[in-house]
């Protein structure tokens, strides 16, 4: 696991968003695992202004996202499919047929789950990009999640609806399950980079990095990864003991 301890915010987007672009360039038909939240929203924002500026382009890249709220369809405001659109997809020259959500309204979300793990396993992650929840969830499995798990159904913890109802008008309106990419495949990509940035993180950050490897905090997973970047402002590695660049 290498660490980078950035300044802030926006220098760990300047970073994350040089990487992306330059396995981007290396090979234009990469497959981009992709995050949704705030932490990754100024990666997209300088991936987009890369695409505009003809610096790299994503004509033959493929992508699959971590997860969707179970319920929301692709044109709820709040869905993961609309923030994609939004942050990244509208603004870049990607194929929409090459872009891949969970589809939150299926009527069948065990069978949707097994469709999207046969998507998976047909489009392995050149990158996979992961926020961390401060509860160490990545994607939305969250504590106690089998290391060994596929795309399953979630029921979110009170911690990640708490989290996430900035997003929303009011917490009642926040999605209590989610289809989510399961641990194994998030381990399967080829390299992996985490982002997390604010004094909110600090202790997931500390747990995921220097902790014991459990699924008490999923996140702790990556420590056994071949290809794991970390990258962190200074407040998200305020409780970090090692010595970091």
């Amino acid at each position: 696991m290498k660490v980078l301890i950035v300044k802030d915010y926006e220098q760990m987007s300047r970073i994350a968003a040089d990487i992306i672009a330059d396995i981007v360039r290396r090979n234009p038909s990469a497959v981009l695992g992709l995050a949704t939240g705030s932490t990754p929203v100024g990666m997209y924002k300088l991936l987009s202004q890369f695409v505009e500026e003809k610096k790299a382009s994503f004509k033959k890249v493929r992508t699959v996202n971590l997860d969707e709220y179970v319920g929301l369809g692709a044109e709820h405001e709040q869905s993961f499919a609309h923030f994609m659109r939004t942050h990244l997809f509208d603004s870049v020259d990607v194929a929409p047929n090459n872009t891949h959500i969970p589809n939150g309204l299926a009527d069948d979300p065990q069978s949707e789950c097994d469709r999207y793990h046969r998507l998976l396993q047909q489009l392995p992650q050149d990158v996979q990009v992961l926020g961390l929840g401060s509860n160490g969830h990545i994607g939305f499995n969250e504590p106690d999640t089998p290391f060994d798990s596929t795309t399953h159904t979630v029921r979110l913890a009170e911690s990640t609806v708490r989290d996430n109802a900035r997003f929303f008008a009011s917490r009642e309106e926040v999605p209590q399950t989610a289809i989510t990419m399961g641990i194994s495949e998030i381990m399967n990509a080829r390299k992996i980079i985490v982002l997390a940035s604010g004094k909110n993180k600090a202790q997931a950050v500390k747990a995921m990095v220097e902790g014991e490897v459990t699924p008490a905090c999923p996140a702790s997973v990556l420590q056994n990864h071949a290809d794991c970047t970390v990258i962190v402002d200074e407040d998200a590695a305020s409780l970090l003991a090692g010595n970091y660049r």
